[in-house]
């Protein structure tokens, strides 16, 4: 849920009030002149808002139309709710699940989220102890869904491909692809779209559910989603487990590697950068960037060069259970007007931005404090101790107009997934362009 970067505000208008108890990720679609926003409501209740963006109404509010589906929201920060659209316009919505049973919906109309419907399962396996769903498209543009199967230290991370034809489910692996084979789980970030056209996949192994025992960044490419290589082009068979030889930097457990802020962004010339914090030679906590370079034969040609983005006097020393109160916030490196920056926020410096050398990665300046949008979108507005949280547009072609569309509301922060006394006030629920 972190913001958008370099914005300022085109248009924005009010979705719903909704719940804000605890932190828990939004999704928002764009797809063929509609735009969908699934989110819990003031009332808990997992829902489903949409408009025509060719409608004409003198109030933009009033587009929209909500649906109440029969799914509430606990506590529980990790029960985040995705949705996409698929090639037949058929709308798909899926969360509320933290080591539960699949909850899936699909729409029984194109483009019509007032016929969603649930669905009781997608393959019949596999399905009653799901963590993180999530939609991507595959390479010919059909829809995937993944998600974890298992929990905390014990999980393996599958997927699932969708035929619009028949309206059915298969397997897209024979195998999970990440598979801690009871020891671990991994905690990935991707497959993401790169511009060479592959996937590309980024993951740490956790031993516990304790968050101390994240260890070992790694990393794995794909053409297909099927076929899936190391970073030196070998093959690797599926399922991909810790013994086989993927691992990028072997940070061992208790040194400060987190696995929700692992980044994968790419340079100028398409090169994974791979972005995370460990604890530095002085113990402190600092950002590293692992960039894949070479020429991407299978000779060994590429290799990873580890760079220290960071130079901080600070130590967080996170553990335990439940979903963590961030105190350090790391975003992906990108290219921005040809320059190659990467983005951070801090507890103890703040927001900040590094412009990084694109040859070595080493940081040629620093603008700490940063702020990529203006003060009333990045403070909260309604309550003090509130944090604002954001949703970037997930569809395929989102940003393509050169603009970003994310929702922005405020919550209390995260309390390791724990029940609070308070029940505090519903906030707002706004959808922003950003140009």
């Amino acid at each position: 849920m972190r913001p958008p970067v370099e914005r300022s505000v085109a248009s924005a208008v009010t979705v719903d009030d909704v719940w804000a108890g605890h932190p828990v990720g939004f999704d928002l679609s764009t797809d063929d002149g509609r735009q969908f926003v699934a989110y819990y409501d003031a009332e808990r209740r997992l829902t489903v808002a949409q408009r025509d963006l060719g409608a004409s109404h003198r109030d933009p509010e009033s587009q929209w139309t909500r649906t109440r589906l029969d799914e509430r929201v606990g506590w529980d920060s990790h029960n985040d709710v995705v949705l996409a659209v698929d090639d037949a316009g058929h709308v798909h919505v899926s969360g509320n699940m933290h080591v539960d049973p699949l909850v899936y919906f699909r729409s029984a109309d194109p483009l019509d989220a007032t016929t969603l419907r649930r669905v009781d399962g997608l393959v019949g396996r596999d399905e009653d102890a799901v963590t993180y769903p999530t939609f991507l498209s595959g390479p010919d543009g059909d829809l995937v869904f993944g998600y974890r199967d298992g929990g905390s230290g014990d999980g393996r991370r599958l997927l699932n491909g969708y035929d619009p034809e028949t309206e059915t489910w298969r397997r897209l692996l024979d195998e999970p692809l990440l598979d801690g084979r009871g020891e671990m789980n991994a905690y990935p970030t991707g497959p993401t779209r790169g511009l060479d056209g592959d996937y590309h996949l980024a993951w740490v192994w956790r031993n516990t559910p304790d968050a101390a025992t994240n260890h070992d960044l790694s990393y794995a490419r794909s053409p297909n989603l099927v076929d899936w290589e190391r970073a030196d082009g070998t093959a690797l068979d599926l399922p991909i487990t810790a013994d086989d030889g993927a691992v990028v930097d072997p940070v061992p457990p208790g040194e400060g590697l987190l696995n929700s802020n692992v980044a994968l962004g790419f340079d100028a010339d398409g090169r994974p950068v791979l972005s995370y914090h460990r604890f530095g030679d002085e113990g402190h906590t600092q950002v590293y960037a692992a960039r894949l370079d070479g020429d991407g034969d299978a000779a060994g040609a590429d290799e990873w060069t580890i760079t220290q983005i960071s130079d901080w006097a600070y130590r967080w020393e996170f553990g335990g259970q439940g979903t963590l109160d961030d105190e350090i916030l790391v975003d992906p490196v990108r290219v921005v007007d040809g320059d190659l920056v990467q983005t951070f926020w801090h507890a103890e410096y703040g927001p900040g931005r590094w412009l990084l050398d694109g040859k070595t990665l080493t940081p040629q300046r620093t603008d700490a404090p940063w702020h990529g949008l203006p003060d009333e979108l990045r403070r909260p507005a309604e309550r003090d101790d509130y944090e604002v949280q954001w949703a970037v547009d997930s569809s395929a072609g989102a940003g393509d107009d050169g603009r970003t569309r994310a929702l922005r509301w405020e919550t209390l922060p995260a309390n390791r997934d724990r029940a609070r006394a308070e029940r505090p006030e519903p906030t707002t629920l706004s959808l922003y362009t950003l140009s």
